[in-house]
Formats: C-alpha cells, structure tokens, sequence
C-alpha cells in the first residue's frame, strides 16, 4: 500500500532493482491480478511474502453478517497459504451501527478466533491481531493497544494468533514497551511495521501516515525495542497517504527504502 500506485509486475521488479528481499500485499489487488499469478509473479522474482492484508471485521451482531465475515476470513487464510506467507493481518471492526458496547465488540472478535484460529493452524497460518490508534476504535478496530491486542491472542496457542507492531499505531502510549517485551517473550510478534505521526492531521486522517523521520515517532527505539524482545522477522513500511499516491511509484520506494536505512538502522 505505500506505493500502491505501482502494478504488482512493476512492484516486483522496484523490489528487486532495490534488494528489497520481501514484499507485504493486500488482498484486493492480489486478487485483481490472480491469486496464483501473484504467487508465480513474487516467487519468481526471488521475493518472499511478508504478510497479507486484510482480513477481521469481526464485530457484526446479525448472524448473517457475521457468518459472511468468518468465510471471508477463511477465504484470506486460504489466499495467504497460496501467497507462501505465513501471516495473514487482522484488523478487527469497531462498533456495530447503533451500538456503545465496546467490552461486547471485543467478546465477539474473541469468538471469531475461536473458530478461526484452528482452521489458520492447519493450513500453516498465523492470524495477527492489529491494535489501531484509539481514533478508530469505533468504525475501524475495537482493539486499540498492543495489550488489548496481546489479552485476545494469549487465549490461543501462539502459532495460531499473535499480534502487529505498528509504530503508528501505538508509539503514544507508555504501556506498549512492557507489552513487546511480553509479547516477544511469548512468541507472538507476527509483524512489525513502520510508519510516522506527522501534525498537523492531514484532513482524511486514514491516510495520514507520515514518510520515515518526518514525524515525532523514534523509529530507531522502537526497532531496537523490538529487536530486544527477540523479532527477527521481516520489517514493513506501511504508508498510507494520498500525497505520496501522487508521486512516481518507484522513486519513491527507493526514497522509503533510504528512509529506513537513515531512520531505523
């Protein structure tokens, strides 16, 4: 999504010419181009997938609703094990229309894993929770810190469930340094990602993610911090942001990639 204005072939080829080794891809244009064609195209370019995004929406309260999420969160488990990646991101829904209960979003994001995480297992898939900034817990995800995040994946086996560490995310609050150093104890950092907060809020705040060192995030601590709770998976740039769609899509992932050896490194 950083540099979604590129195809997937012309992605491809950017991450090769740069010697970047991996690549994360969203569901919607891997299934535009093919999910097996998407496959052959990364495989063959000697890249690996990192992880796939999205699946979740967990929080429906009308039975049918609810049960068209679970299958479609199968179908991206499925997508996942024929991508060759074993992490398939989760970002988990808010609220219900009309509904304040919060505690009871949660419970049913908890039920939703109940039933997929087994299914995730046996195909050789992790699902990896996602807590997003609390500004979206009532449309987006009512999972809004890496505890939270954490208190939902320890009810299954770490194999099967984990959790993101999004910079963006949750660089504001002072209890996720302790809750990476838990998570990493127990195996569960699935993906670690990167991005800025920049001010003032760009007017569509979904996409506001700010480019590395342009923002108040030290990128830096939070690589050694989860380099310290003993990752050492792959780390991703996640941009999402309407001003950087506009510029050539190769450029500026070689800027991104330079950006990350200045910042984090």
């Amino acid at each position: 999504m950083t540099v979604k204005q590129l195809t997937l072939p012309e992605l491809t080829e950017a991450c090769v010419r740069l010697g970047v080794p991996g690549v994360g891809l969203w569901r919607e244009p891997v299934q535009a181009y093919g999910i097996d064609a998407a496959a052959k195209l990364v495989r063959d370019a000697g890249l690996t997938v990192t992880t796939l995004c999205r699946g979740g929406f967990f929080t429906a309260t009308d039975p049918a609703e609810r049960a068209q999420a679970l299958d479609d969160n199968r179908a991206a488990v499925d997508e996942a094990a024929a991508l060759g990646t074993d992490t398939l991101v989760l970002v988990s829904g808010g609220l219900p229309p009309g509904s304040k209960d919060l505690p009871g979003a949660r419970e049913r994001i908890a039920d939703a894993l109940g039933e997929l995480a087994p299914y995730a297992g046996e195909r050789g898939v992790r699902l990896a929770i996602e807590p997003l900034h609390p500004m979206f817990a009532a449309d987006r995800c009512a999972v809004s810190t890496l505890t939270q995040a954490l208190d939902l994946a320890e009810r299954f086996p770490a194999e099967q469930v984990g959790v993101v560490v999004d910079t963006y995310h949750i660089w504001w609050d002072d209890q996720a340094p302790a809750a990476v150093e838990r998570a990493g104890a127990g195996g569960r950092i699935h993906s670690f990602q990167l991005a800025d907060w920049i001010t003032p809020l760009p007017k569509g705040v979904l996409n506001g993610r700010g480019q590395l060192g342009e923002g108040a995030i030290d990128l830096r601590a939070w690589c050694e911090r989860v380099d310290a709770a003993g990752y050492t998976g792959p780390v991703e740039v996640e941009l999402f942001n309407d001003e950087l769609w506009t510029l050539d899509g190769a450029v500026l992932l070689a800027e991104t990639a330079a950006r990350y050896v200045r910042h984090a490194l």
